[in-house]
């Protein structure tokens, strides 16, 4: 089969051929459609993701039809279009993974190839209104997303929410399901023409984060006093700016935050924290429940990730750059055979 692989870290991503795969008990062979890339493929390309082992296939995100099952598997999945989980091993305790817990792609074999062997239990129906270039956009964003929304944050319709740094894939399908459960949304990004494209999907306003005081500009835009903080707040960021989000953040409000960016959290008056009974949430992934959750929920309400751009397997390396860059509005999609 066709597959990319990293063999060696600050080296190009290799399209080649690799050996298919076979399904053992509890497993089944998907052909791949399409697969989609996060950050964590350019991490695993330079060395910086842990638990580091190459060569590997990486890839996180996919969809297709199942070809093949193992010994034990129910025979209504052959055929099947399917998106799968790629949260793999979570554990029992729905508030933190377990030590067995991994990710799709690293150290096991990914996406970014024609076929994958995985087990039965990771496959989900795929969304029927999705093609199967959007449903590879949705595993790892849609999951990580929703734990920070509906879990972590304990999302009710009648929040105001900001969302930081629109643009990547799970800040921008928490827009979509915040939207669509009802709240009004707010967003920060880089680019005025990512905050345009935001208006777009729902957000009712959004500010450059380049500005100096764009706190302050934010509160202008809502109004201030009480009604005008945020009660939800997602970000991906830390980094100095956190601190800018406790100023805005309504007393009682949760903070929900899945990544780090732009480094180590500083400048932070723990007094703003205990005297607004603020809420600092840590998340990562989620569980197969949330999974399930967060594609019926997708389903329901017919949201369709927002693709970026579409490349070929054969350019993967090519899709790492962009993604590298960091210049995308949605998701950086591999379609993959017929």
């Amino acid at each position: 089969m066709k597959a990319v692989i990293i063999s060696q870290t600050h080296q190009p991503a290799e399209f080649t051929e690799a050996e298919k795969p076979v399904p053992g008990p509890g497993e089944v062979l998907v052909q791949l459609k399409a697969a989609a890339l996060n950050h964590r493929d350019v991490f695993v390309q330079q060395g910086l993701y842990p638990g580091m082992k190459l060569p590997v296939i990486p890839g996180a995100d996919g969809a297709g039809v199942v070809a093949e099952l193992g010994e034990g598997v129910d025979d209504h999945w052959l055929g099947q279009e399917v998106i799968i989980n790629c949260s793999l091993n979570w554990g029992e305790n729905p508030h933190f993974y377990g030590p067995h817990f991994k990710i799709l792609g690293m150290p096991d074999n990914g996406t970014f190839a024609e076929y994958l062997k995985i087990e039965a239990r990771y496959l989900h129906p795929k969304p029927a209104h999705l093609t199967f270039e959007q449903a590879a956009a949705l595993p790892l964003a849609g999951l990580t997303a929703w734990r920070a929304l509906m879990t972590r944050a304990l999302f009710r319709p009648d929040d105001k929410v900001l969302i930081t740094g629109i643009g990547g894939g799970v800040a921008l399908i928490a827009l979509q399901f915040a939207v669509a459960a009802g709240a009004e949304v707010w967003v920060t990004s880089g680019s005025e023409e990512k905050l345009q494209r935001a208006l777009a999907l729902g957000a009712k306003g959004g500010v450059n984060y380049r500005e100096p005081d764009w706190h302050r500009t934010l509160l202008a835009q809502t109004g201030g006093g009480r009604t005008g903080y945020f009660t939800v707040l997602i970000d991906s960021a830390a980094g100095p700016g956190f601190a800018r989000l406790i100023d805005v953040a309504a007393p009682g409000g949760r903070i929900v935050f899945y990544g780090g960016t732009t480094g180590n959290i500083t400048d932070v008056m723990p007094s703003k924290i205990f005297f607004k009974q603020l809420n600092i949430h840590g998340t990562t992934m989620g569980t197969g429940e949330e999974f399930a959750a967060m594609t019926r929920f997708v389903e329901a309400n017919k949201l369709v990730p927002v693709i970026d751009a579409i490349f070929p397997l054969s350019e993967t390396e090519q899709a790492l750059r962009r993604m590298d860059e960091g210049k995308q509005f949605g998701k950086i999609v591999l379609a993959i055979g017929p």
